[in-house]
This record gives C-alpha cells, structure tokens and sequence, in this order.
C-alpha cells in the first residue's frame, strides 16, 4: 500500500502544482515589518561579531568566527526575503520562503559548532550531531514543499527522528563533557546557551506544524513567529557568548594547571 501512494506522487503533484495557483496568499505588512526587524537585528549583530572577533586573541576568536557567520548568513537570508527574493509557491497557493532554509541549512550547524566548542567536545561527535542536524533540516524543507499529504507527513516524522538525537546531544552528551572540564564558568555557559537553542528549536516544528504542514497560520503570522524565534537562537545566543568573553580563554589554560598540580 505505501508503494501505491507514493507511485501516485507524481500524478498528484501535477494535479496540486502551485504553478496553477491564480492567486497566492503572500507576507502582509506585518510579516515584512517583521522581516526588517530581523534584518537589522541580524545585521547590527553580524558587525558587532565581527568587530569582537578582529580585536579576540586566537583562543576566543574561534567562537566570534561562529557567531559572525551564523548571523551573517542569516542577514543575507533576511535581505533575501525582504527584497522578494528566495520564495516560491507551495500547493495550497502559499507563499513559502525557502531562503530561510537555506539559511538554516548553514547557521544551525555553526550554532552546534559553537556549542561544541564551549563544552569542549571531540569533533567526531561534532560532526555526528552536525549530519543529523543536516538531514533534519533538509526533511523539513521536502516535507514544505510535497503536494500529496502522505509524503509531507512522512518527511515530518523523518524529520522530528533526526531532531531527538540533536536534543540528546545537547541535553546529555555535550553537557557531560563540558562538566568534565571542572570549569564553573564554562559549565554555566554552556547550560544556558544549551537550553537557550533547545528551547527555541522545540517552537520550530510547532510553527511548521501549523505553517507549512496544516497551513493554519497565515504567512505573516510565519514570518514574525520565525522571525522572534530566529532573532532569539542566533543574536541572543551570540550575545550570551559575547558577555562571557573572560572565560572563553579558559581552555587553553585548563592544561596548564593541571600539570602544575601533578
């Protein structure tokens, strides 16, 4: 039975293509009120970064490098979407922003990066909740973009799979590393940062749930519900980062005290 529905794929895509729309439900006032705001949010963040990071010795630099890109992608994924570019219709004659998957596609590893940096954890592990990461983001995107209701539903769930081991990760893994280090002020950073990025991306599924997955929300809705979201896990985090500028050079002075005690 799977088999036959997703044989039919193709037939019911051609009759539920967005092309025929007449009329597509687009961003209203304040979906690109919301959008400028993000915009400049993003912006005045990704100067601040890069400032931080020129003025940084090598040992905290590597995290204002993260917290620069991660804004500045998403800066250019917000003038994207603000200048009427990086969208397409979906079925149902909606307007759907694929800038910003792209934008995700990019910046949500950064910000695992980072995470992983402040707990000190090995880059094999990194890159493992990294590639899940990746696949959840892109099972997002095929899910938005499928005409036969099936199909969508399937990559949701595909999706929320790839999300439950990123959670743990952070939750579980990355934490336990990082008290390893016997650093107070790293392990209080890290534990905010951490359930600062698991809380907001919990909100991401609910908003595609009703978004792009029932198209309950109306698009401007979307737009300024992705765009709190988005404002709070890049600039705030980044900013978390930033106010905790002393103790981001604690690594490379752990190994130093340790072998004065031995």
């Amino acid at each position: 039975m799977p088999f036959t529905v997703l044989a039919g794929a193709s037939a019911a895509a051609k009759a539920l293509a967005p092309t025929a729309c007449t009329t597509i439900e687009e961003v209203g006032s304040t979906g690109v009120g919301a959008l400028t705001l993000g915009f400049l949010a993003l912006a005045v963040s990704t100067v601040v970064m890069v400032a931080k990071a020129a003025s940084a010795d090598q040992e905290r630099r590597k995290y204002y490098f993260c917290n620069t890109f991660i804004c500045g992608v998403a800066t250019f994924a917000y003038f994207a979407m603000l200048s009427g570019q990086g969208w397409t219709a979906i079925a149902g004659c909606r307007q759907f922003f694929y800038a910003r998957y792209v934008d995700w596609l990019i910046t949500t590893p950064l910000l695992i990066l980072d995470l992983g940096l402040v707990s000190g954890q090995d880059f094999v592990t990194i890159a493992a909740v990294v590639g899940a990461d990746i696949l959840m983001i892109v099972a997002g995107y095929m899910g938005a973009v499928s005409v036969v209701t099936t199909v969508k539903w399937f990559w949701f769930l595909f999706g929320m799979a790839m999300f439950l081991p990123v959670v743990y990760s952070l939750a579980r893994t990355f934490r336990e590393t990082v008290i390893t280090r016997k650093d107070p002020e790293m392990i209080e950073l890290y534990g905010k940062i951490a359930w600062l990025t698991i809380i907001m991306w919990s909100f991401y599924p609910v908003v595609w749930l009703f978004s792009e997955g029932f198209a309950s929300f109306s698009v401007s809705f979307e737009v300024v519900a992705y765009t709190i979201m988005d404002i709070i896990s890049k600039c705030v985090f980044c900013f978390m980062i930033v106010s905790a500028h002393d103790s981001l050079g604690s690594p490379s002075q752990a190994p130093a005290q340790s072998r004065e005690y031995v």
